[in-house]
Order: structure tokens, then C-alpha cells, then sequence
């Protein structure tokens, strides 16, 4: 099998006002779809979340605030999983709930 990197982008929003039920039942539902890739084998090197601070690197050394400055959704996060081919990679993302909550789900071939 091959490896693939799921790219979770979301639309941007204040997590400060999103009732904790909310963001307990989105937990909830990222565990569930995780750990169904998980039993299957799937899971490749792992994943993160990312936080949603960061500087941008430019050409010619310009640094800006962001790293979501120009866009209106943030890349949330990622993580490695194991399938034979793209359009199998694509299959496991269809059950991500970052697409539930409005965002997409970035399937990319890793080289290796």
C-alpha cells in the first residue's frame, strides 16, 4: 500500500462561541472516523492538529501574520493513511466530518 496525506481545510470560526456540547460532539465524531481507519489498518504515519497561530514565510524574506492572512478557510489539520491508489485514499476521506462542518478533505500521494 501507499501512503496518502489528508489535508483537513476548514471555513475559519471563533471557537470561543461554539457551545462546548459542540465541540465535544465534533470530537466525538473525529475519534469515531479515526479509529474505524485505525481498526481497518489504514493509518499510516500519524496526524495532527494544528493551532490556529503561525507566521508566513515569502520570497524576498517577507514574514506575515497568519498563516490564513488572504484566505477564508484554515488548514486545520492532517494525517497519513495507508491505500492502494488515489481514488481508494478518496473513499476513506468521505466519512471526515471536517466536510459535515462546511470544510474539504485534500487527498495528496506522499513520495516515498
Amino acid at each position: 500500500m501507499k501512503e496518502f496525506t489528508l489535508l483537513f481545510r476548514q471555513p475559519e470560526y471563533d471557537q470561543d462561541n461554539v457551545p462546548a456540547e459542540t465541540i465535544a460532539e465534533i470530537g466525538e465524531k473525529w475519534q469515531r472516523w479515526i479509529a474505524g481507519i485505525t481498526a481497518e489498518g489504514r493509518l499510516g504515519t500519524g496526524g495532527l492538529r494544528l493551532a490556529p497561530e503561525g507566521k508566513v514565510l515569502k520570497a524576498g524574506g517577507v514574514v506575515t501574520d497568519g498563516p490564513f492572512v488572504e484566505i477564508k478557510e484554515a488548514l486545520m489539520g492532517f494525517m497519513v493513511v495507508k491505500a492502494g491508489d488515489l481514488d481508494d485514499a478518496l473513499t476513506l476521506a468521505h466519512g471526515c466530518p471536517a466536510i459535515e462542518q462546511g470544510g474539504s478533505v485534500e487527498v495528496r500521494p506522499l513520495f516515498g
